[in-house]
């Protein structure tokens, strides 16, 4: 591969990451419409179709295809580049966590478990990944462990305690006692 191949495909990843940071950047409040948001995630798919990759750089493709596609809201298409992902790179939690995201929104919360508990093992202080396995068990109506990731995302991140009372996710357990007691002992 010429040194020019080699820099023209690093530019069409920076231009699809870039696209992807207009798209997911945004608070909720100001998240775009579902035409802006597609379209946009559109062009990260045409960006990353002008060029074949290997390597490492194909596992980020991967990725960047399957947030488009995430974002498109396209989420049983997703998996499958995200899977891709993951098998190449199994050191990315982002992989792991997009794949938990869509594993839910597809209903099946065992695999969208299982995509964290990898995560876990690539970076076990990460409080972003105990915090949504203490959503996904609590969709599973599992307190006992629901609590128990909520308490490990709390002790490595103590900020999560803001978003509790808003997680809708905690809607199934939010009056069980278990789940009240670690609620009184966090705020």
């Amino acid at each position: 591969m010429s040194n020019f191949e080699r820099v023209r495909r690093q530019q069409i990843l920076r231009e699809a990451e870039g696209y992807l940071e207009l798209l997911l950047s945004a608070p909720e409040d100001f998240a775009l419409a579902a035409e802006p948001r597609h379209r946009l995630a559109r062009r990260v798919l045409k960006t990353l179709d002008q060029a074949e990759f290997t390597g490492p750089r194909k596992a980020q493709q991967l990725y960047l295809k399957g947030q488009a596609l995430r974002a498109m809201e396209m989420y049983g298409q997703a998996i499958r580049p995200l899977e891709q992902s993951a098998e190449a790179d199994p050191e990315n939690i982002h992989v792991w966590l997009a794949l938990g995201w869509c594993y839910k929104r597809v209903g099946r919360l065992d695999l969208a478990i299982q995509a964290l508990q990898e995560a876990v093992e690539v970076d076990p202080e990460a409080a972003i990944i105990y915090y949504n396995l203490a959503c996904y068990w609590s969709l599973a109506s599992n307190v006992k462990q629901a609590v128990h990731f909520l308490r490990i995302a709390l002790d490595l991140d103590p900020n999560y305690r803001d978003l509790v009372d808003s997680e809708h996710d905690f809607d199934p357990i939010r009056n069980h006692p278990g789940f009240q007691a670690v609620k009184e002992v966090i705020v």
